[in-house]
Parts: C-alpha cells; sequence; structure tokens
C-alpha cells in the first residue's frame, strides 16, 4: 500500500454530514499514519444571525444550524468554495442531497489528487422504467474515479452524541479502500462492517423507505406491534427479491441482514418522516403533499416517490403482481386504495 497520506474533503454538511464531520474529524487526527491532519469541508454559504456559517463553524467548531449543541474537531475547515474544498483529495466523502449530485461533480471534474476515490452517504437511488441509477456510479462515471458506499441504521443526532450503532460500507476493492475506509469512519460507538455489495447498500438504503410507508400506515389503522413485525419481513423478502431479481449476483443475500438492511430497515419503521406522514395520511386523510408541508417543512418524502418509481419499473415489465407490498403502498398513496389493503392484498 501507499504511503502517502490521504487528503480527506468531505462534500456537505447537512445534519448527517456535519455528524460524519466530527467522526472523519476525530479519526484523521488519531491515524496520522494515514491521513492528513486537516479535514476540509464544502460548506454551502448561509447567513445565520448575521454571519457567515462557514465563519462561525471554523471560529467556535459548531455547525449551529444543522447540529446545534455539537462540538467539531478543530481540525475540521469548513470552506464554502466546493472546487477548493476538493482541490488534491484523495478520498472524497459524498454527504449532500442527491438532486445535487451531477452538478456538484461537474465541478469537482479535474481538481482531485491522483488516484483519488470516493465514498457515498447518500441513501437511495434513481429508479425510472428505462433501469436503475446507483448514485455511486454517477459519482464514479463524471469523476472517473472508484465510489464506494455507506449505509446503516444511523440517525444523524443519535450518532453526534456517541450513541452506539452501526453502519456498512459497500466497496469493491476491501483489502485495501476497505481498510482505509474503515480507518476513516470506526469508532467505538460507530462499528463499521466492510463487504463487497456496494451495490446491494445502496439498494437497501433506497427500498426500506418504501416499506416504512406501508408500516405507517399499520400504525396509523392502529395494528400493533405484530402486524408490523409481518411488514417489516415481507417487506425485506422483496427488498431481496427485487435486487437479485434485477442486479443478479452481484447483490447477497448477507447483504440485507447487514446494518444497511435489517436494522436500517427496523429502525425507519419504526420512526423517521415516512413512517410518521404515512401514519398521518391514515389518520387525517389529508393528501401526501399538504402533509409533507405541514410536518416536513416543505421536503419531500423518500417513500412516496421511490414507491413511484418502483411502480414505473415494474409496471414496464409487467411484474407488479411479483412485489404485492411495493404495489399495494403505490396503489394507496396514488390510486385511492383503501389503507386497509396494507393487511390484505400483500
Amino acid at each position: 500500500m501507499s504511503t502517502r497520506l490521504e487528503k480527506v474533503a468531505i462534500i456537505g454538511s447537512g445534519n448527517w454530514g456535519s455528524a460524519i464531520a466530527k467522526i472523519v474529524g476525530t479519526n484523521t487526527a488519531r491515524h496520522t499514519d494515514v491521513f492528513e491532519p486537516h479535514v476540509r469541508q464544502w460548506v454551502f454559504e448561509e447567513r445565520v444571525e448575521g454571519r457567515n456559517l462557514t465563519d462561525i463553524i471554523n471560529e467556535q467548531h459548531e455547525n449551529v444550524k444543522y447540529l446545534k449543541g455539537i462540538k467539531l474537531p478543530s481540525n475540521v475547515i469548513a470552506i464554502p468554495d466546493v472546487v477548493a474544498a476538493c482541490q488534491d483529495a484523495t478520498l472524497v466523502v459524498f454527504v449532500v442531497p442527491h438532486q445535487f449530485i451531477h452538478g456538484i461533480c461537474e465541478k469537482m471534474r479535474g481538481h482531485l489528487g491522483p488516484n483519488a476515490r470516493a465514498i457515498s452517504l447518500i441513501k437511495g437511488l434513481e429508479i425510472t422504467a428505462d433501469g436503475t441509477r446507483l448514485f455511486s456510479e454517477e459519482i464514479s462515471r463524471i469523476l472517473d474515479i472508484p465510489c464506494a458506499a455507506l449505509s446503516g441504521a444511523n440517525i444523524a443526532d443519535e450518532v453526534a452524541m456517541e450513541k452506539f450503532c452501526e453502519s456498512t460500507i459497500g466497496c469493491s476493492d476491501v483489502d485495501e479502500d476497505g481498510v482505509i475506509f474503515k480507518k476513516l469512519f470506526d469508532t467505538p460507538y460507530f462499528r463499521i462492517n466492510v463487504i463487497q455489495d456496494h451495490v446491494g447498500v445502496q439498494l437497501c438504503g433506497a427500498l426500506k423507505n418504501v416499506v416504512a410507508v406501508g408500516a405507517g400506515f399499520s400504525d396509523g389503522l392502529g395494528h400493533g406491534s405484530n402486524t408490523k413485525a409481518a411488514i417489516i419481513r415481507l417487506g425485506l423478502m422483496e427488498m431481496r427479491k427485487f435486487g437479485q431479481t434485477f442486479f443478479g449476483e452481484s447483490v447477497q443475500t448477507e447483504t440485507f441482514f447487514e446494518s444497511c438492511g435489517a436494522a436500517d430497515l427496523i429502525t425507519t419503521c419504526n420512526g423517521g418522516r415516512n413512517r410518521k406522514v404515512a401514519e398521518a395520511f391514515v389518520q387525517t386523510g389529508k393528501p401526501i403533499e399538504q402533509l409533507e408541508a405541514e410536518l416536513l417543512n416543505g421536503q419531500k418524502l423518500q417513500g412516496t416517490l421511490t414507491a413511484q418509481e418502483v411502480n414505473q419499473f415494474l409496471k414496464a415489465r409487467n411484474m407488479e403482481h411479483e412485489f404485492p407490498l411495493f404495489n399495494t403502498v403505490y396503489r394507496i398513496v396514488y390510486e385511492g386504495l383503501s389503507p386497509e389493503a396494507i393487511t390484505i392484498d400483500i
């Protein structure tokens, strides 16, 4: 392995990006034989109480807007220009909303260091009637570098407060890049397991949100723990079937029992925005769009959108009937099917 030190850049600085910056900053300072000590973090510049957010982070070592009350390591440097943040970086951590990936990568092209590698912490994938596209693939395509993926049952605030959890890294080069990524992220409270199946890691991160919508319908109807457990089990089976049907041997069954699979599914079905809005949908009868605005400050749900994308993908192949839970969630949200169907048609 190379003896040169890895130069780390974090692209993104929201709630999850800030929690990850705490981990990455701590580990780069700990492993000085592997990493350069300073971590550059691209922060989208905003004004907070009359000051630039980057200035506040660099002076107070705290992202007061997105992770208030949590101190960041002093070696994490907030930079408002994405090109300056990624210049000559050899390890790039992507943790931005997926809709911005393409534009950000285009700006970064040609500015990374030699032998650069990336890792995507962006949950989900793009699904259309024509096919699927992993966000790691988009990063690799534009920047012409390998890209791994990290996903797990990781609620950002809990990670930032150092409450124990696990996460999964999918990396095709387990023996070299996988070892380096584990050193970058693994802590006593954030336990990392590295596997080769980067496709399955990302697939789980997208499809679990559809199942969580189904779990929310169940909660809204007042069904108990047994019903939710059944929905989770059936959802896990459909997630695995989707992966192995459309991605073949590149998706491993074992991946679904990693933190990115079963653990993240359980967490999402017991909390989170998808479950919350689906429950309110049943209880109030209000449209999903109205509930998004009322409960999520206008943010969009991943689960309902992914349910629609999955339905279009399956319909183009005449295979909706082979995924009854996914299909039922779609029909309840978009076709007016009674929420009671969540325990009848699956």
